[in-house]
């Protein structure tokens, strides 16, 4: 993440997002799959690196070897070609779009940090700063139902953010700036999709 400032003098924060080149590996129709979809696949690599079944998927379209494959749904394959490179021409300044990624995990977490619960007194005879308190019931039901919050591992899933707005697109380098944060930490893979 990094500032720029506006024409007005206002100071945006933003994250920088290298955005492809990214080739059609495979194009998904109703009448073959039961659906519309185009295959993307991201960041060339070694042959050596990847199996003889995922090599023979990208020589049948003619691709070079690639570390990442992801799908998205389309309405209307037929605009799309196999072998066709998706860059960042075709994303506008202003435009509105959705980023998902993976969270930062951040490990085993307790309950404050968690899911935000209040801690106990600080009072000098109280022994319970941190601790849960009551989770359930005594004799009857005699159990915790599921769904408990309690401490556990926090982060690390899935996280989708909408309506994240383009400030500024960069053909040459491949790079665009977003206004705000995007889930997941630095360097981290990150799936982009036009509303």
């Amino acid at each position: 993440m990094t500032q720029i400032f506006s024409k007005a003098g206002i100071c945006i924060p933003v994250t920088v997002l290298r955005v492809g080149p990214c080739i059609i590996t495979q194009i998904k129709t109703i009448n073959s799959d039961g659906y519309n979809a185009i295959q993307l696949g991201y960041s060339e690599i070694s042959s050596h690196l990847l199996t003889r079944a995922q090599i023979g998927h990208l020589n049948r379209s003619g691709a070079p070897c690639l570390k990442y494959l992801q799908e998205y749904k389309v309405d209307e394959p037929e605009h799309f070609t196999i072998g066709q490179i998706i860059t960042v021409d075709s994303l506008k300044i202003g435009d509105n779009v959705q980023i998902s990624a993976k969270s930062i995990g951040k490990g085993f977490s307790g309950y404050q940090k968690r899911h935000h619960f209040s801690r106990g007194p600080m009072s000098h005879g109280c022994k319970n700063h941190r601790q849960p308190g009551s989770i359930g019931a005594g004799t009857t039901p005699g159990r915790v139902f599921p769904g408990k919050k309690m401490a556990g591992r926090l982060g690390g899933y899935r996280i989708t953010t909408r309506n994240i707005q383009i400030i500024d697109v960069n053909t040459e380098q491949h790079f665009i700036l977003v206004k705000g944060s995007i889930p997941g930490k630095p360097g981290n893979l990150v799936s982009i999709q036009n509303k």
